[in-house]
């Protein structure tokens, strides 16, 4: 069987004209004039593109032109800079309808790193703050996102929708049990602040960083964390279960529902089960109809 994963986009960026490129929609002056497109304008008047365009190649035309699948704003303002090429991720595939699926809208972390990136050119917080339209303040809240947190932890949430709030409750525990809480979350796909809190809350005295100090403003007794530090565990326990049992329970099921349509293909064995287990007969063909385990 072909394990080989195929990519939805070309592994280089390619530099193509913009009078290459068509676009898949008109923008008017309305949208001229919103604050998205000054904030765009101003972006890369200051800073340069950030993400380039996304485009499929029209291979049926003569000449080499591209249809543009997302960065219909940003090519807009790169035609008003007077801009003549941009860098453009390449399709494999025509998704001119159902692109929005691939695109990836910065989280907090990369956002950390974008900010990071441009300081290191030499890029000043005050210029990025214009850029952006926030405050100094904001971009320097920004910068410090990831202050006492652990690589391995800013591996694991490098891509997930955390929210700063919930990684400054991560700077309260130690490395080992940042990584810990960074695995729980993803398992269970939960980034709120509220649960990183409560996960930072049961976390032992001695995994915490400053546990005088959080143990001071907490208002749960000791045997209340204790019973909730064992809840925590078990969920765990049993998430990880079930995570390690998933695949082949279901391949069991999808080899299941086969045989089952199978039989009931037959219509002897429909008629006898019609006949004298009707109920059981119902839920059967309920399992086979199902498309939950399509694809």
């Amino acid at each position: 069987m072909d394990k080989s994963i195929k990519l939805g986009f070309e592994m280089e960026c390619l530099e193509i004209s913009i009078s290459s490129i068509l676009p898949g929609r008109v923008i008017d002056d309305r949208v001229r004039k919103s604050a998205k497109y000054a904030s765009i304008l101003s972006s890369i008047q200051e800073i340069g593109l950030i993400e380039p365009l996304a485009v499929y190649p029209l291979k049926q035309t003569a000449s080499s032109n591209y249809m543009l699948l997302d960065g219909h704003l940003r090519m807009e303002a790169l035609k008003e800079l007077g801009y003549e090429s941009v860098s453009c991720l390449i399709s494999t595939d025509d998704e001119a309808y159902t692109y929005n699926h691939k695109v990836n809208r910065l989280v907090p972390i990369q956002e950390h790193f974008m900010i990071m990136r441009a300081l290191e050119r030499g890029v000043s917080e005050a210029r990025i703050a214009k850029v952006l339209q926030v405050d100094v303040a904001r971009i320097r809240e920004k910068r410090n996102l990831l202050r006492d947190i652990c690589p391995e932890a800013v591996e694991i949430l490098k891509n997930m929708p955390i929210s700063a709030s919930a990684i400054k409750h991560l700077r309260k525990v130690k490395p080992l049990r940042q990584v810990e809480i960074a695995e729980l979350m993803q398992m269970l796909g939960n980034y709120e602040a509220s649960y990183c809190q409560t996960l930072v809350t049961t976390t032992p005295a001695d995994q915490m960083v400053d546990s005088v100090k959080t143990r001071k403003n907490c208002n749960i007794s000791p045997e209340e964390l204790a019973r909730m530090q064992r809840e925590l565990d078990t969920l765990q326990h049993n998430l990880q279960m079930r995570e390690d049992s998933y695949g082949e329970n279901f391949l069991n099921l999808v080899v299941i529902r086969g045989y089952l349509s199978k039989l009931l293909s037959n219509e002897r064995v429909v008629h006898y089960l019609s006949s004298n287990h009707a109920d059981l007969v119902k839920g059967l063909q309920q399992i086979t109809a199902s498309a939950s385990l399509e694809g």
